[in-house]
């Protein structure tokens, strides 16, 4: 029979009615005669409390001991999920992720996962015994213990599954799958049957909150098939059922994968764009701007160089929204020495974007797209693209506008034949 790796997040494990449930599910696999490692996430909510008493203590709390707060929550889910399975006959164990020794740098808040010990696992597993892992948190060389951050408990689920060689890891949410786009934008949003590791890398990285995208990073490294599922569903569904629902995360070259151009619409309303006016159009320009706000750690996204003009070039970028003050001011201390005539900014931006590998097959795509665009008046003020993504920077106030007008477009709302 199957080895099964269950991840369950912090909606599905919120209260004990719901860890019940999960149990049951989890019980019903095992009554199949499958082999079940289970990895949860804290509590909803729970995780933001710690965080909340930590900051009552220390404005800015240390990184180290922040660690060591938060991975509490894991440590309340998965007893009691462990004595939820008991209670059903099921025999289990619950585990830290020092107790696995899920090992990661010393990253603290942020850390990555460099190796897991998974021989504790396989002797439970020989035994008869369900694991239950606390997900999102590890222990590095030192024996600190460190937080994978926000999300972090899809990727501990991958990674469990990346190193038993599960036949497959089962993310269960809030919502029953990868949709075409978010359905409380657009109500005619379909869910996808299947989607490539490709494109929902994009849409994670876009704006898609259905999986973290460093769990989905590290499931196409590893090739571990993935499956999204809602455990709001009834969970004694028959498993014939169960085990074909949801969305698969296949590879490219599978061929039950539907054969649409585009396959979703992500967006992102977390954005915000700086120019920096008539600077010198000279070697090292880009790096005298980029430099400074790299250094601050702040990410940069689309990134516009306009024609030279008299020997003067416009320069402009996409920050994350909480980071354009601190950008702005950055960018104001350097003006006078990058020889800029003005810095302007906008934090009334939204990114929206079109996925999809079937780009690579059919020509016209981007066109379309504008064409569709203008035809509602929509200005498009930045673009960027890669092999299966089209991304357009527009006014925040036309971003509900814009997803609703390119679903209906481009058919995303018919099931492709």
């Amino acid at each position: 029979m199957a080895l099964i790796v269950q991840k369950y997040g912090g909606t599905s494990v919120g209260s004990p009615e719901r860890i019940k449930a999960v149990a049951r599910r989890v019980a019903k696999w095992r009554r199949a005669g499958h082999d079940v490692v289970l990895a949860v996430s804290a509590m909803s909510g729970e995780t933001n409390r710690l965080l909340g008493l930590a900051k009552e203590i220390q404005a800015q709390p240390d990184p180290r001991e922040l660690d060591v707060i938060a991975a509490t929550g894991e440590q309340v889910t998965i007893g009691l999920a462990s004595m939820a399975l008991m209670a059903l006959g099921v025999k289990a164990r619950s585990y830290t992720g020092a107790q696995v020794r899920v090992v990661t740098d010393s990253a603290f808040t942020k850390a990555r996962i460099l190796s897991i010990d998974e021989q504790r696992l396989r002797a439970d597993l020989a035994a008869g015994i369900v694991p239950v892992v606390a997900g999102f948190q590890g222990i590095d060389e030192a024996g600190n213990i460190t937080t994978l951050g926000r999300g972090g408990s899809d990727t501990t689920g991958v990674a469990l599954a990346a190193a038993l060689g599960a036949d497959e890891c089962q993310i269960f949410t809030d919502v029953d799958g990868v949709y075409t786009t978010d359905p409380r934008i657009e109500p005619d949003a379909r869910r996808l049957r299947t989607v490539t590791f490709e494109e929902m890398l994009e849409m994670a990285s876009l704006g898609s909150k259905v999986l973290q995208i460093r769990s989905v990073e590290f499931a196409g490294k590893y090739r571990v098939r993935l499956r999204v599922l809602s455990s709001l569903t009834d969970p004694d569904i028959p498993i014939e059922v169960e085990a074909q629902s949801g969305t698969l995360i296949t590879f490219e070259e599978d061929d039950n994968m539907e054969q649409a151009i585009i396959s979703g619409i992500a967006f992102s309303r977390d954005e915000a764009k700086l120019t920096v006016m008539g600077v010198p159009d000279r070697p090292g320009i880009a790096y005298a701007i980029l430099g400074p706000v790299g250094d601050a750690n702040i990410d940069v996204d689309m990134i516009i160089q306009n024609a030279s003009v008299e020997g003067l070039t416009d320069f402009s970028f996409t920050v994350p929204r909480n980071d354009y003050a601190r950008a702005l001011g950055i960018l104001e201390s350097v003006k006078q020495h990058i020889g800029a005539r003005a810095i302007v900014g906008d934090n009334k931006i939204c990114k929206v974007s079109m996925v999809g590998v079937g780009m690579r097959s059919h020509v016209g795509i981007a066109s379309s797209m504008f064409r569709c665009l203008a035809e509602e008046g929509i200005n498009i003020q930045m673009i960027s693209t890669s092999e299966i993504k089209i991304s357009v920077v527009v006014d925040e106030k036309y971003m509900e506008l814009a997803v609703r007008v390119l679903h209906k477009a481009f058919d995303l709302d018919q099931t492709p034949a």
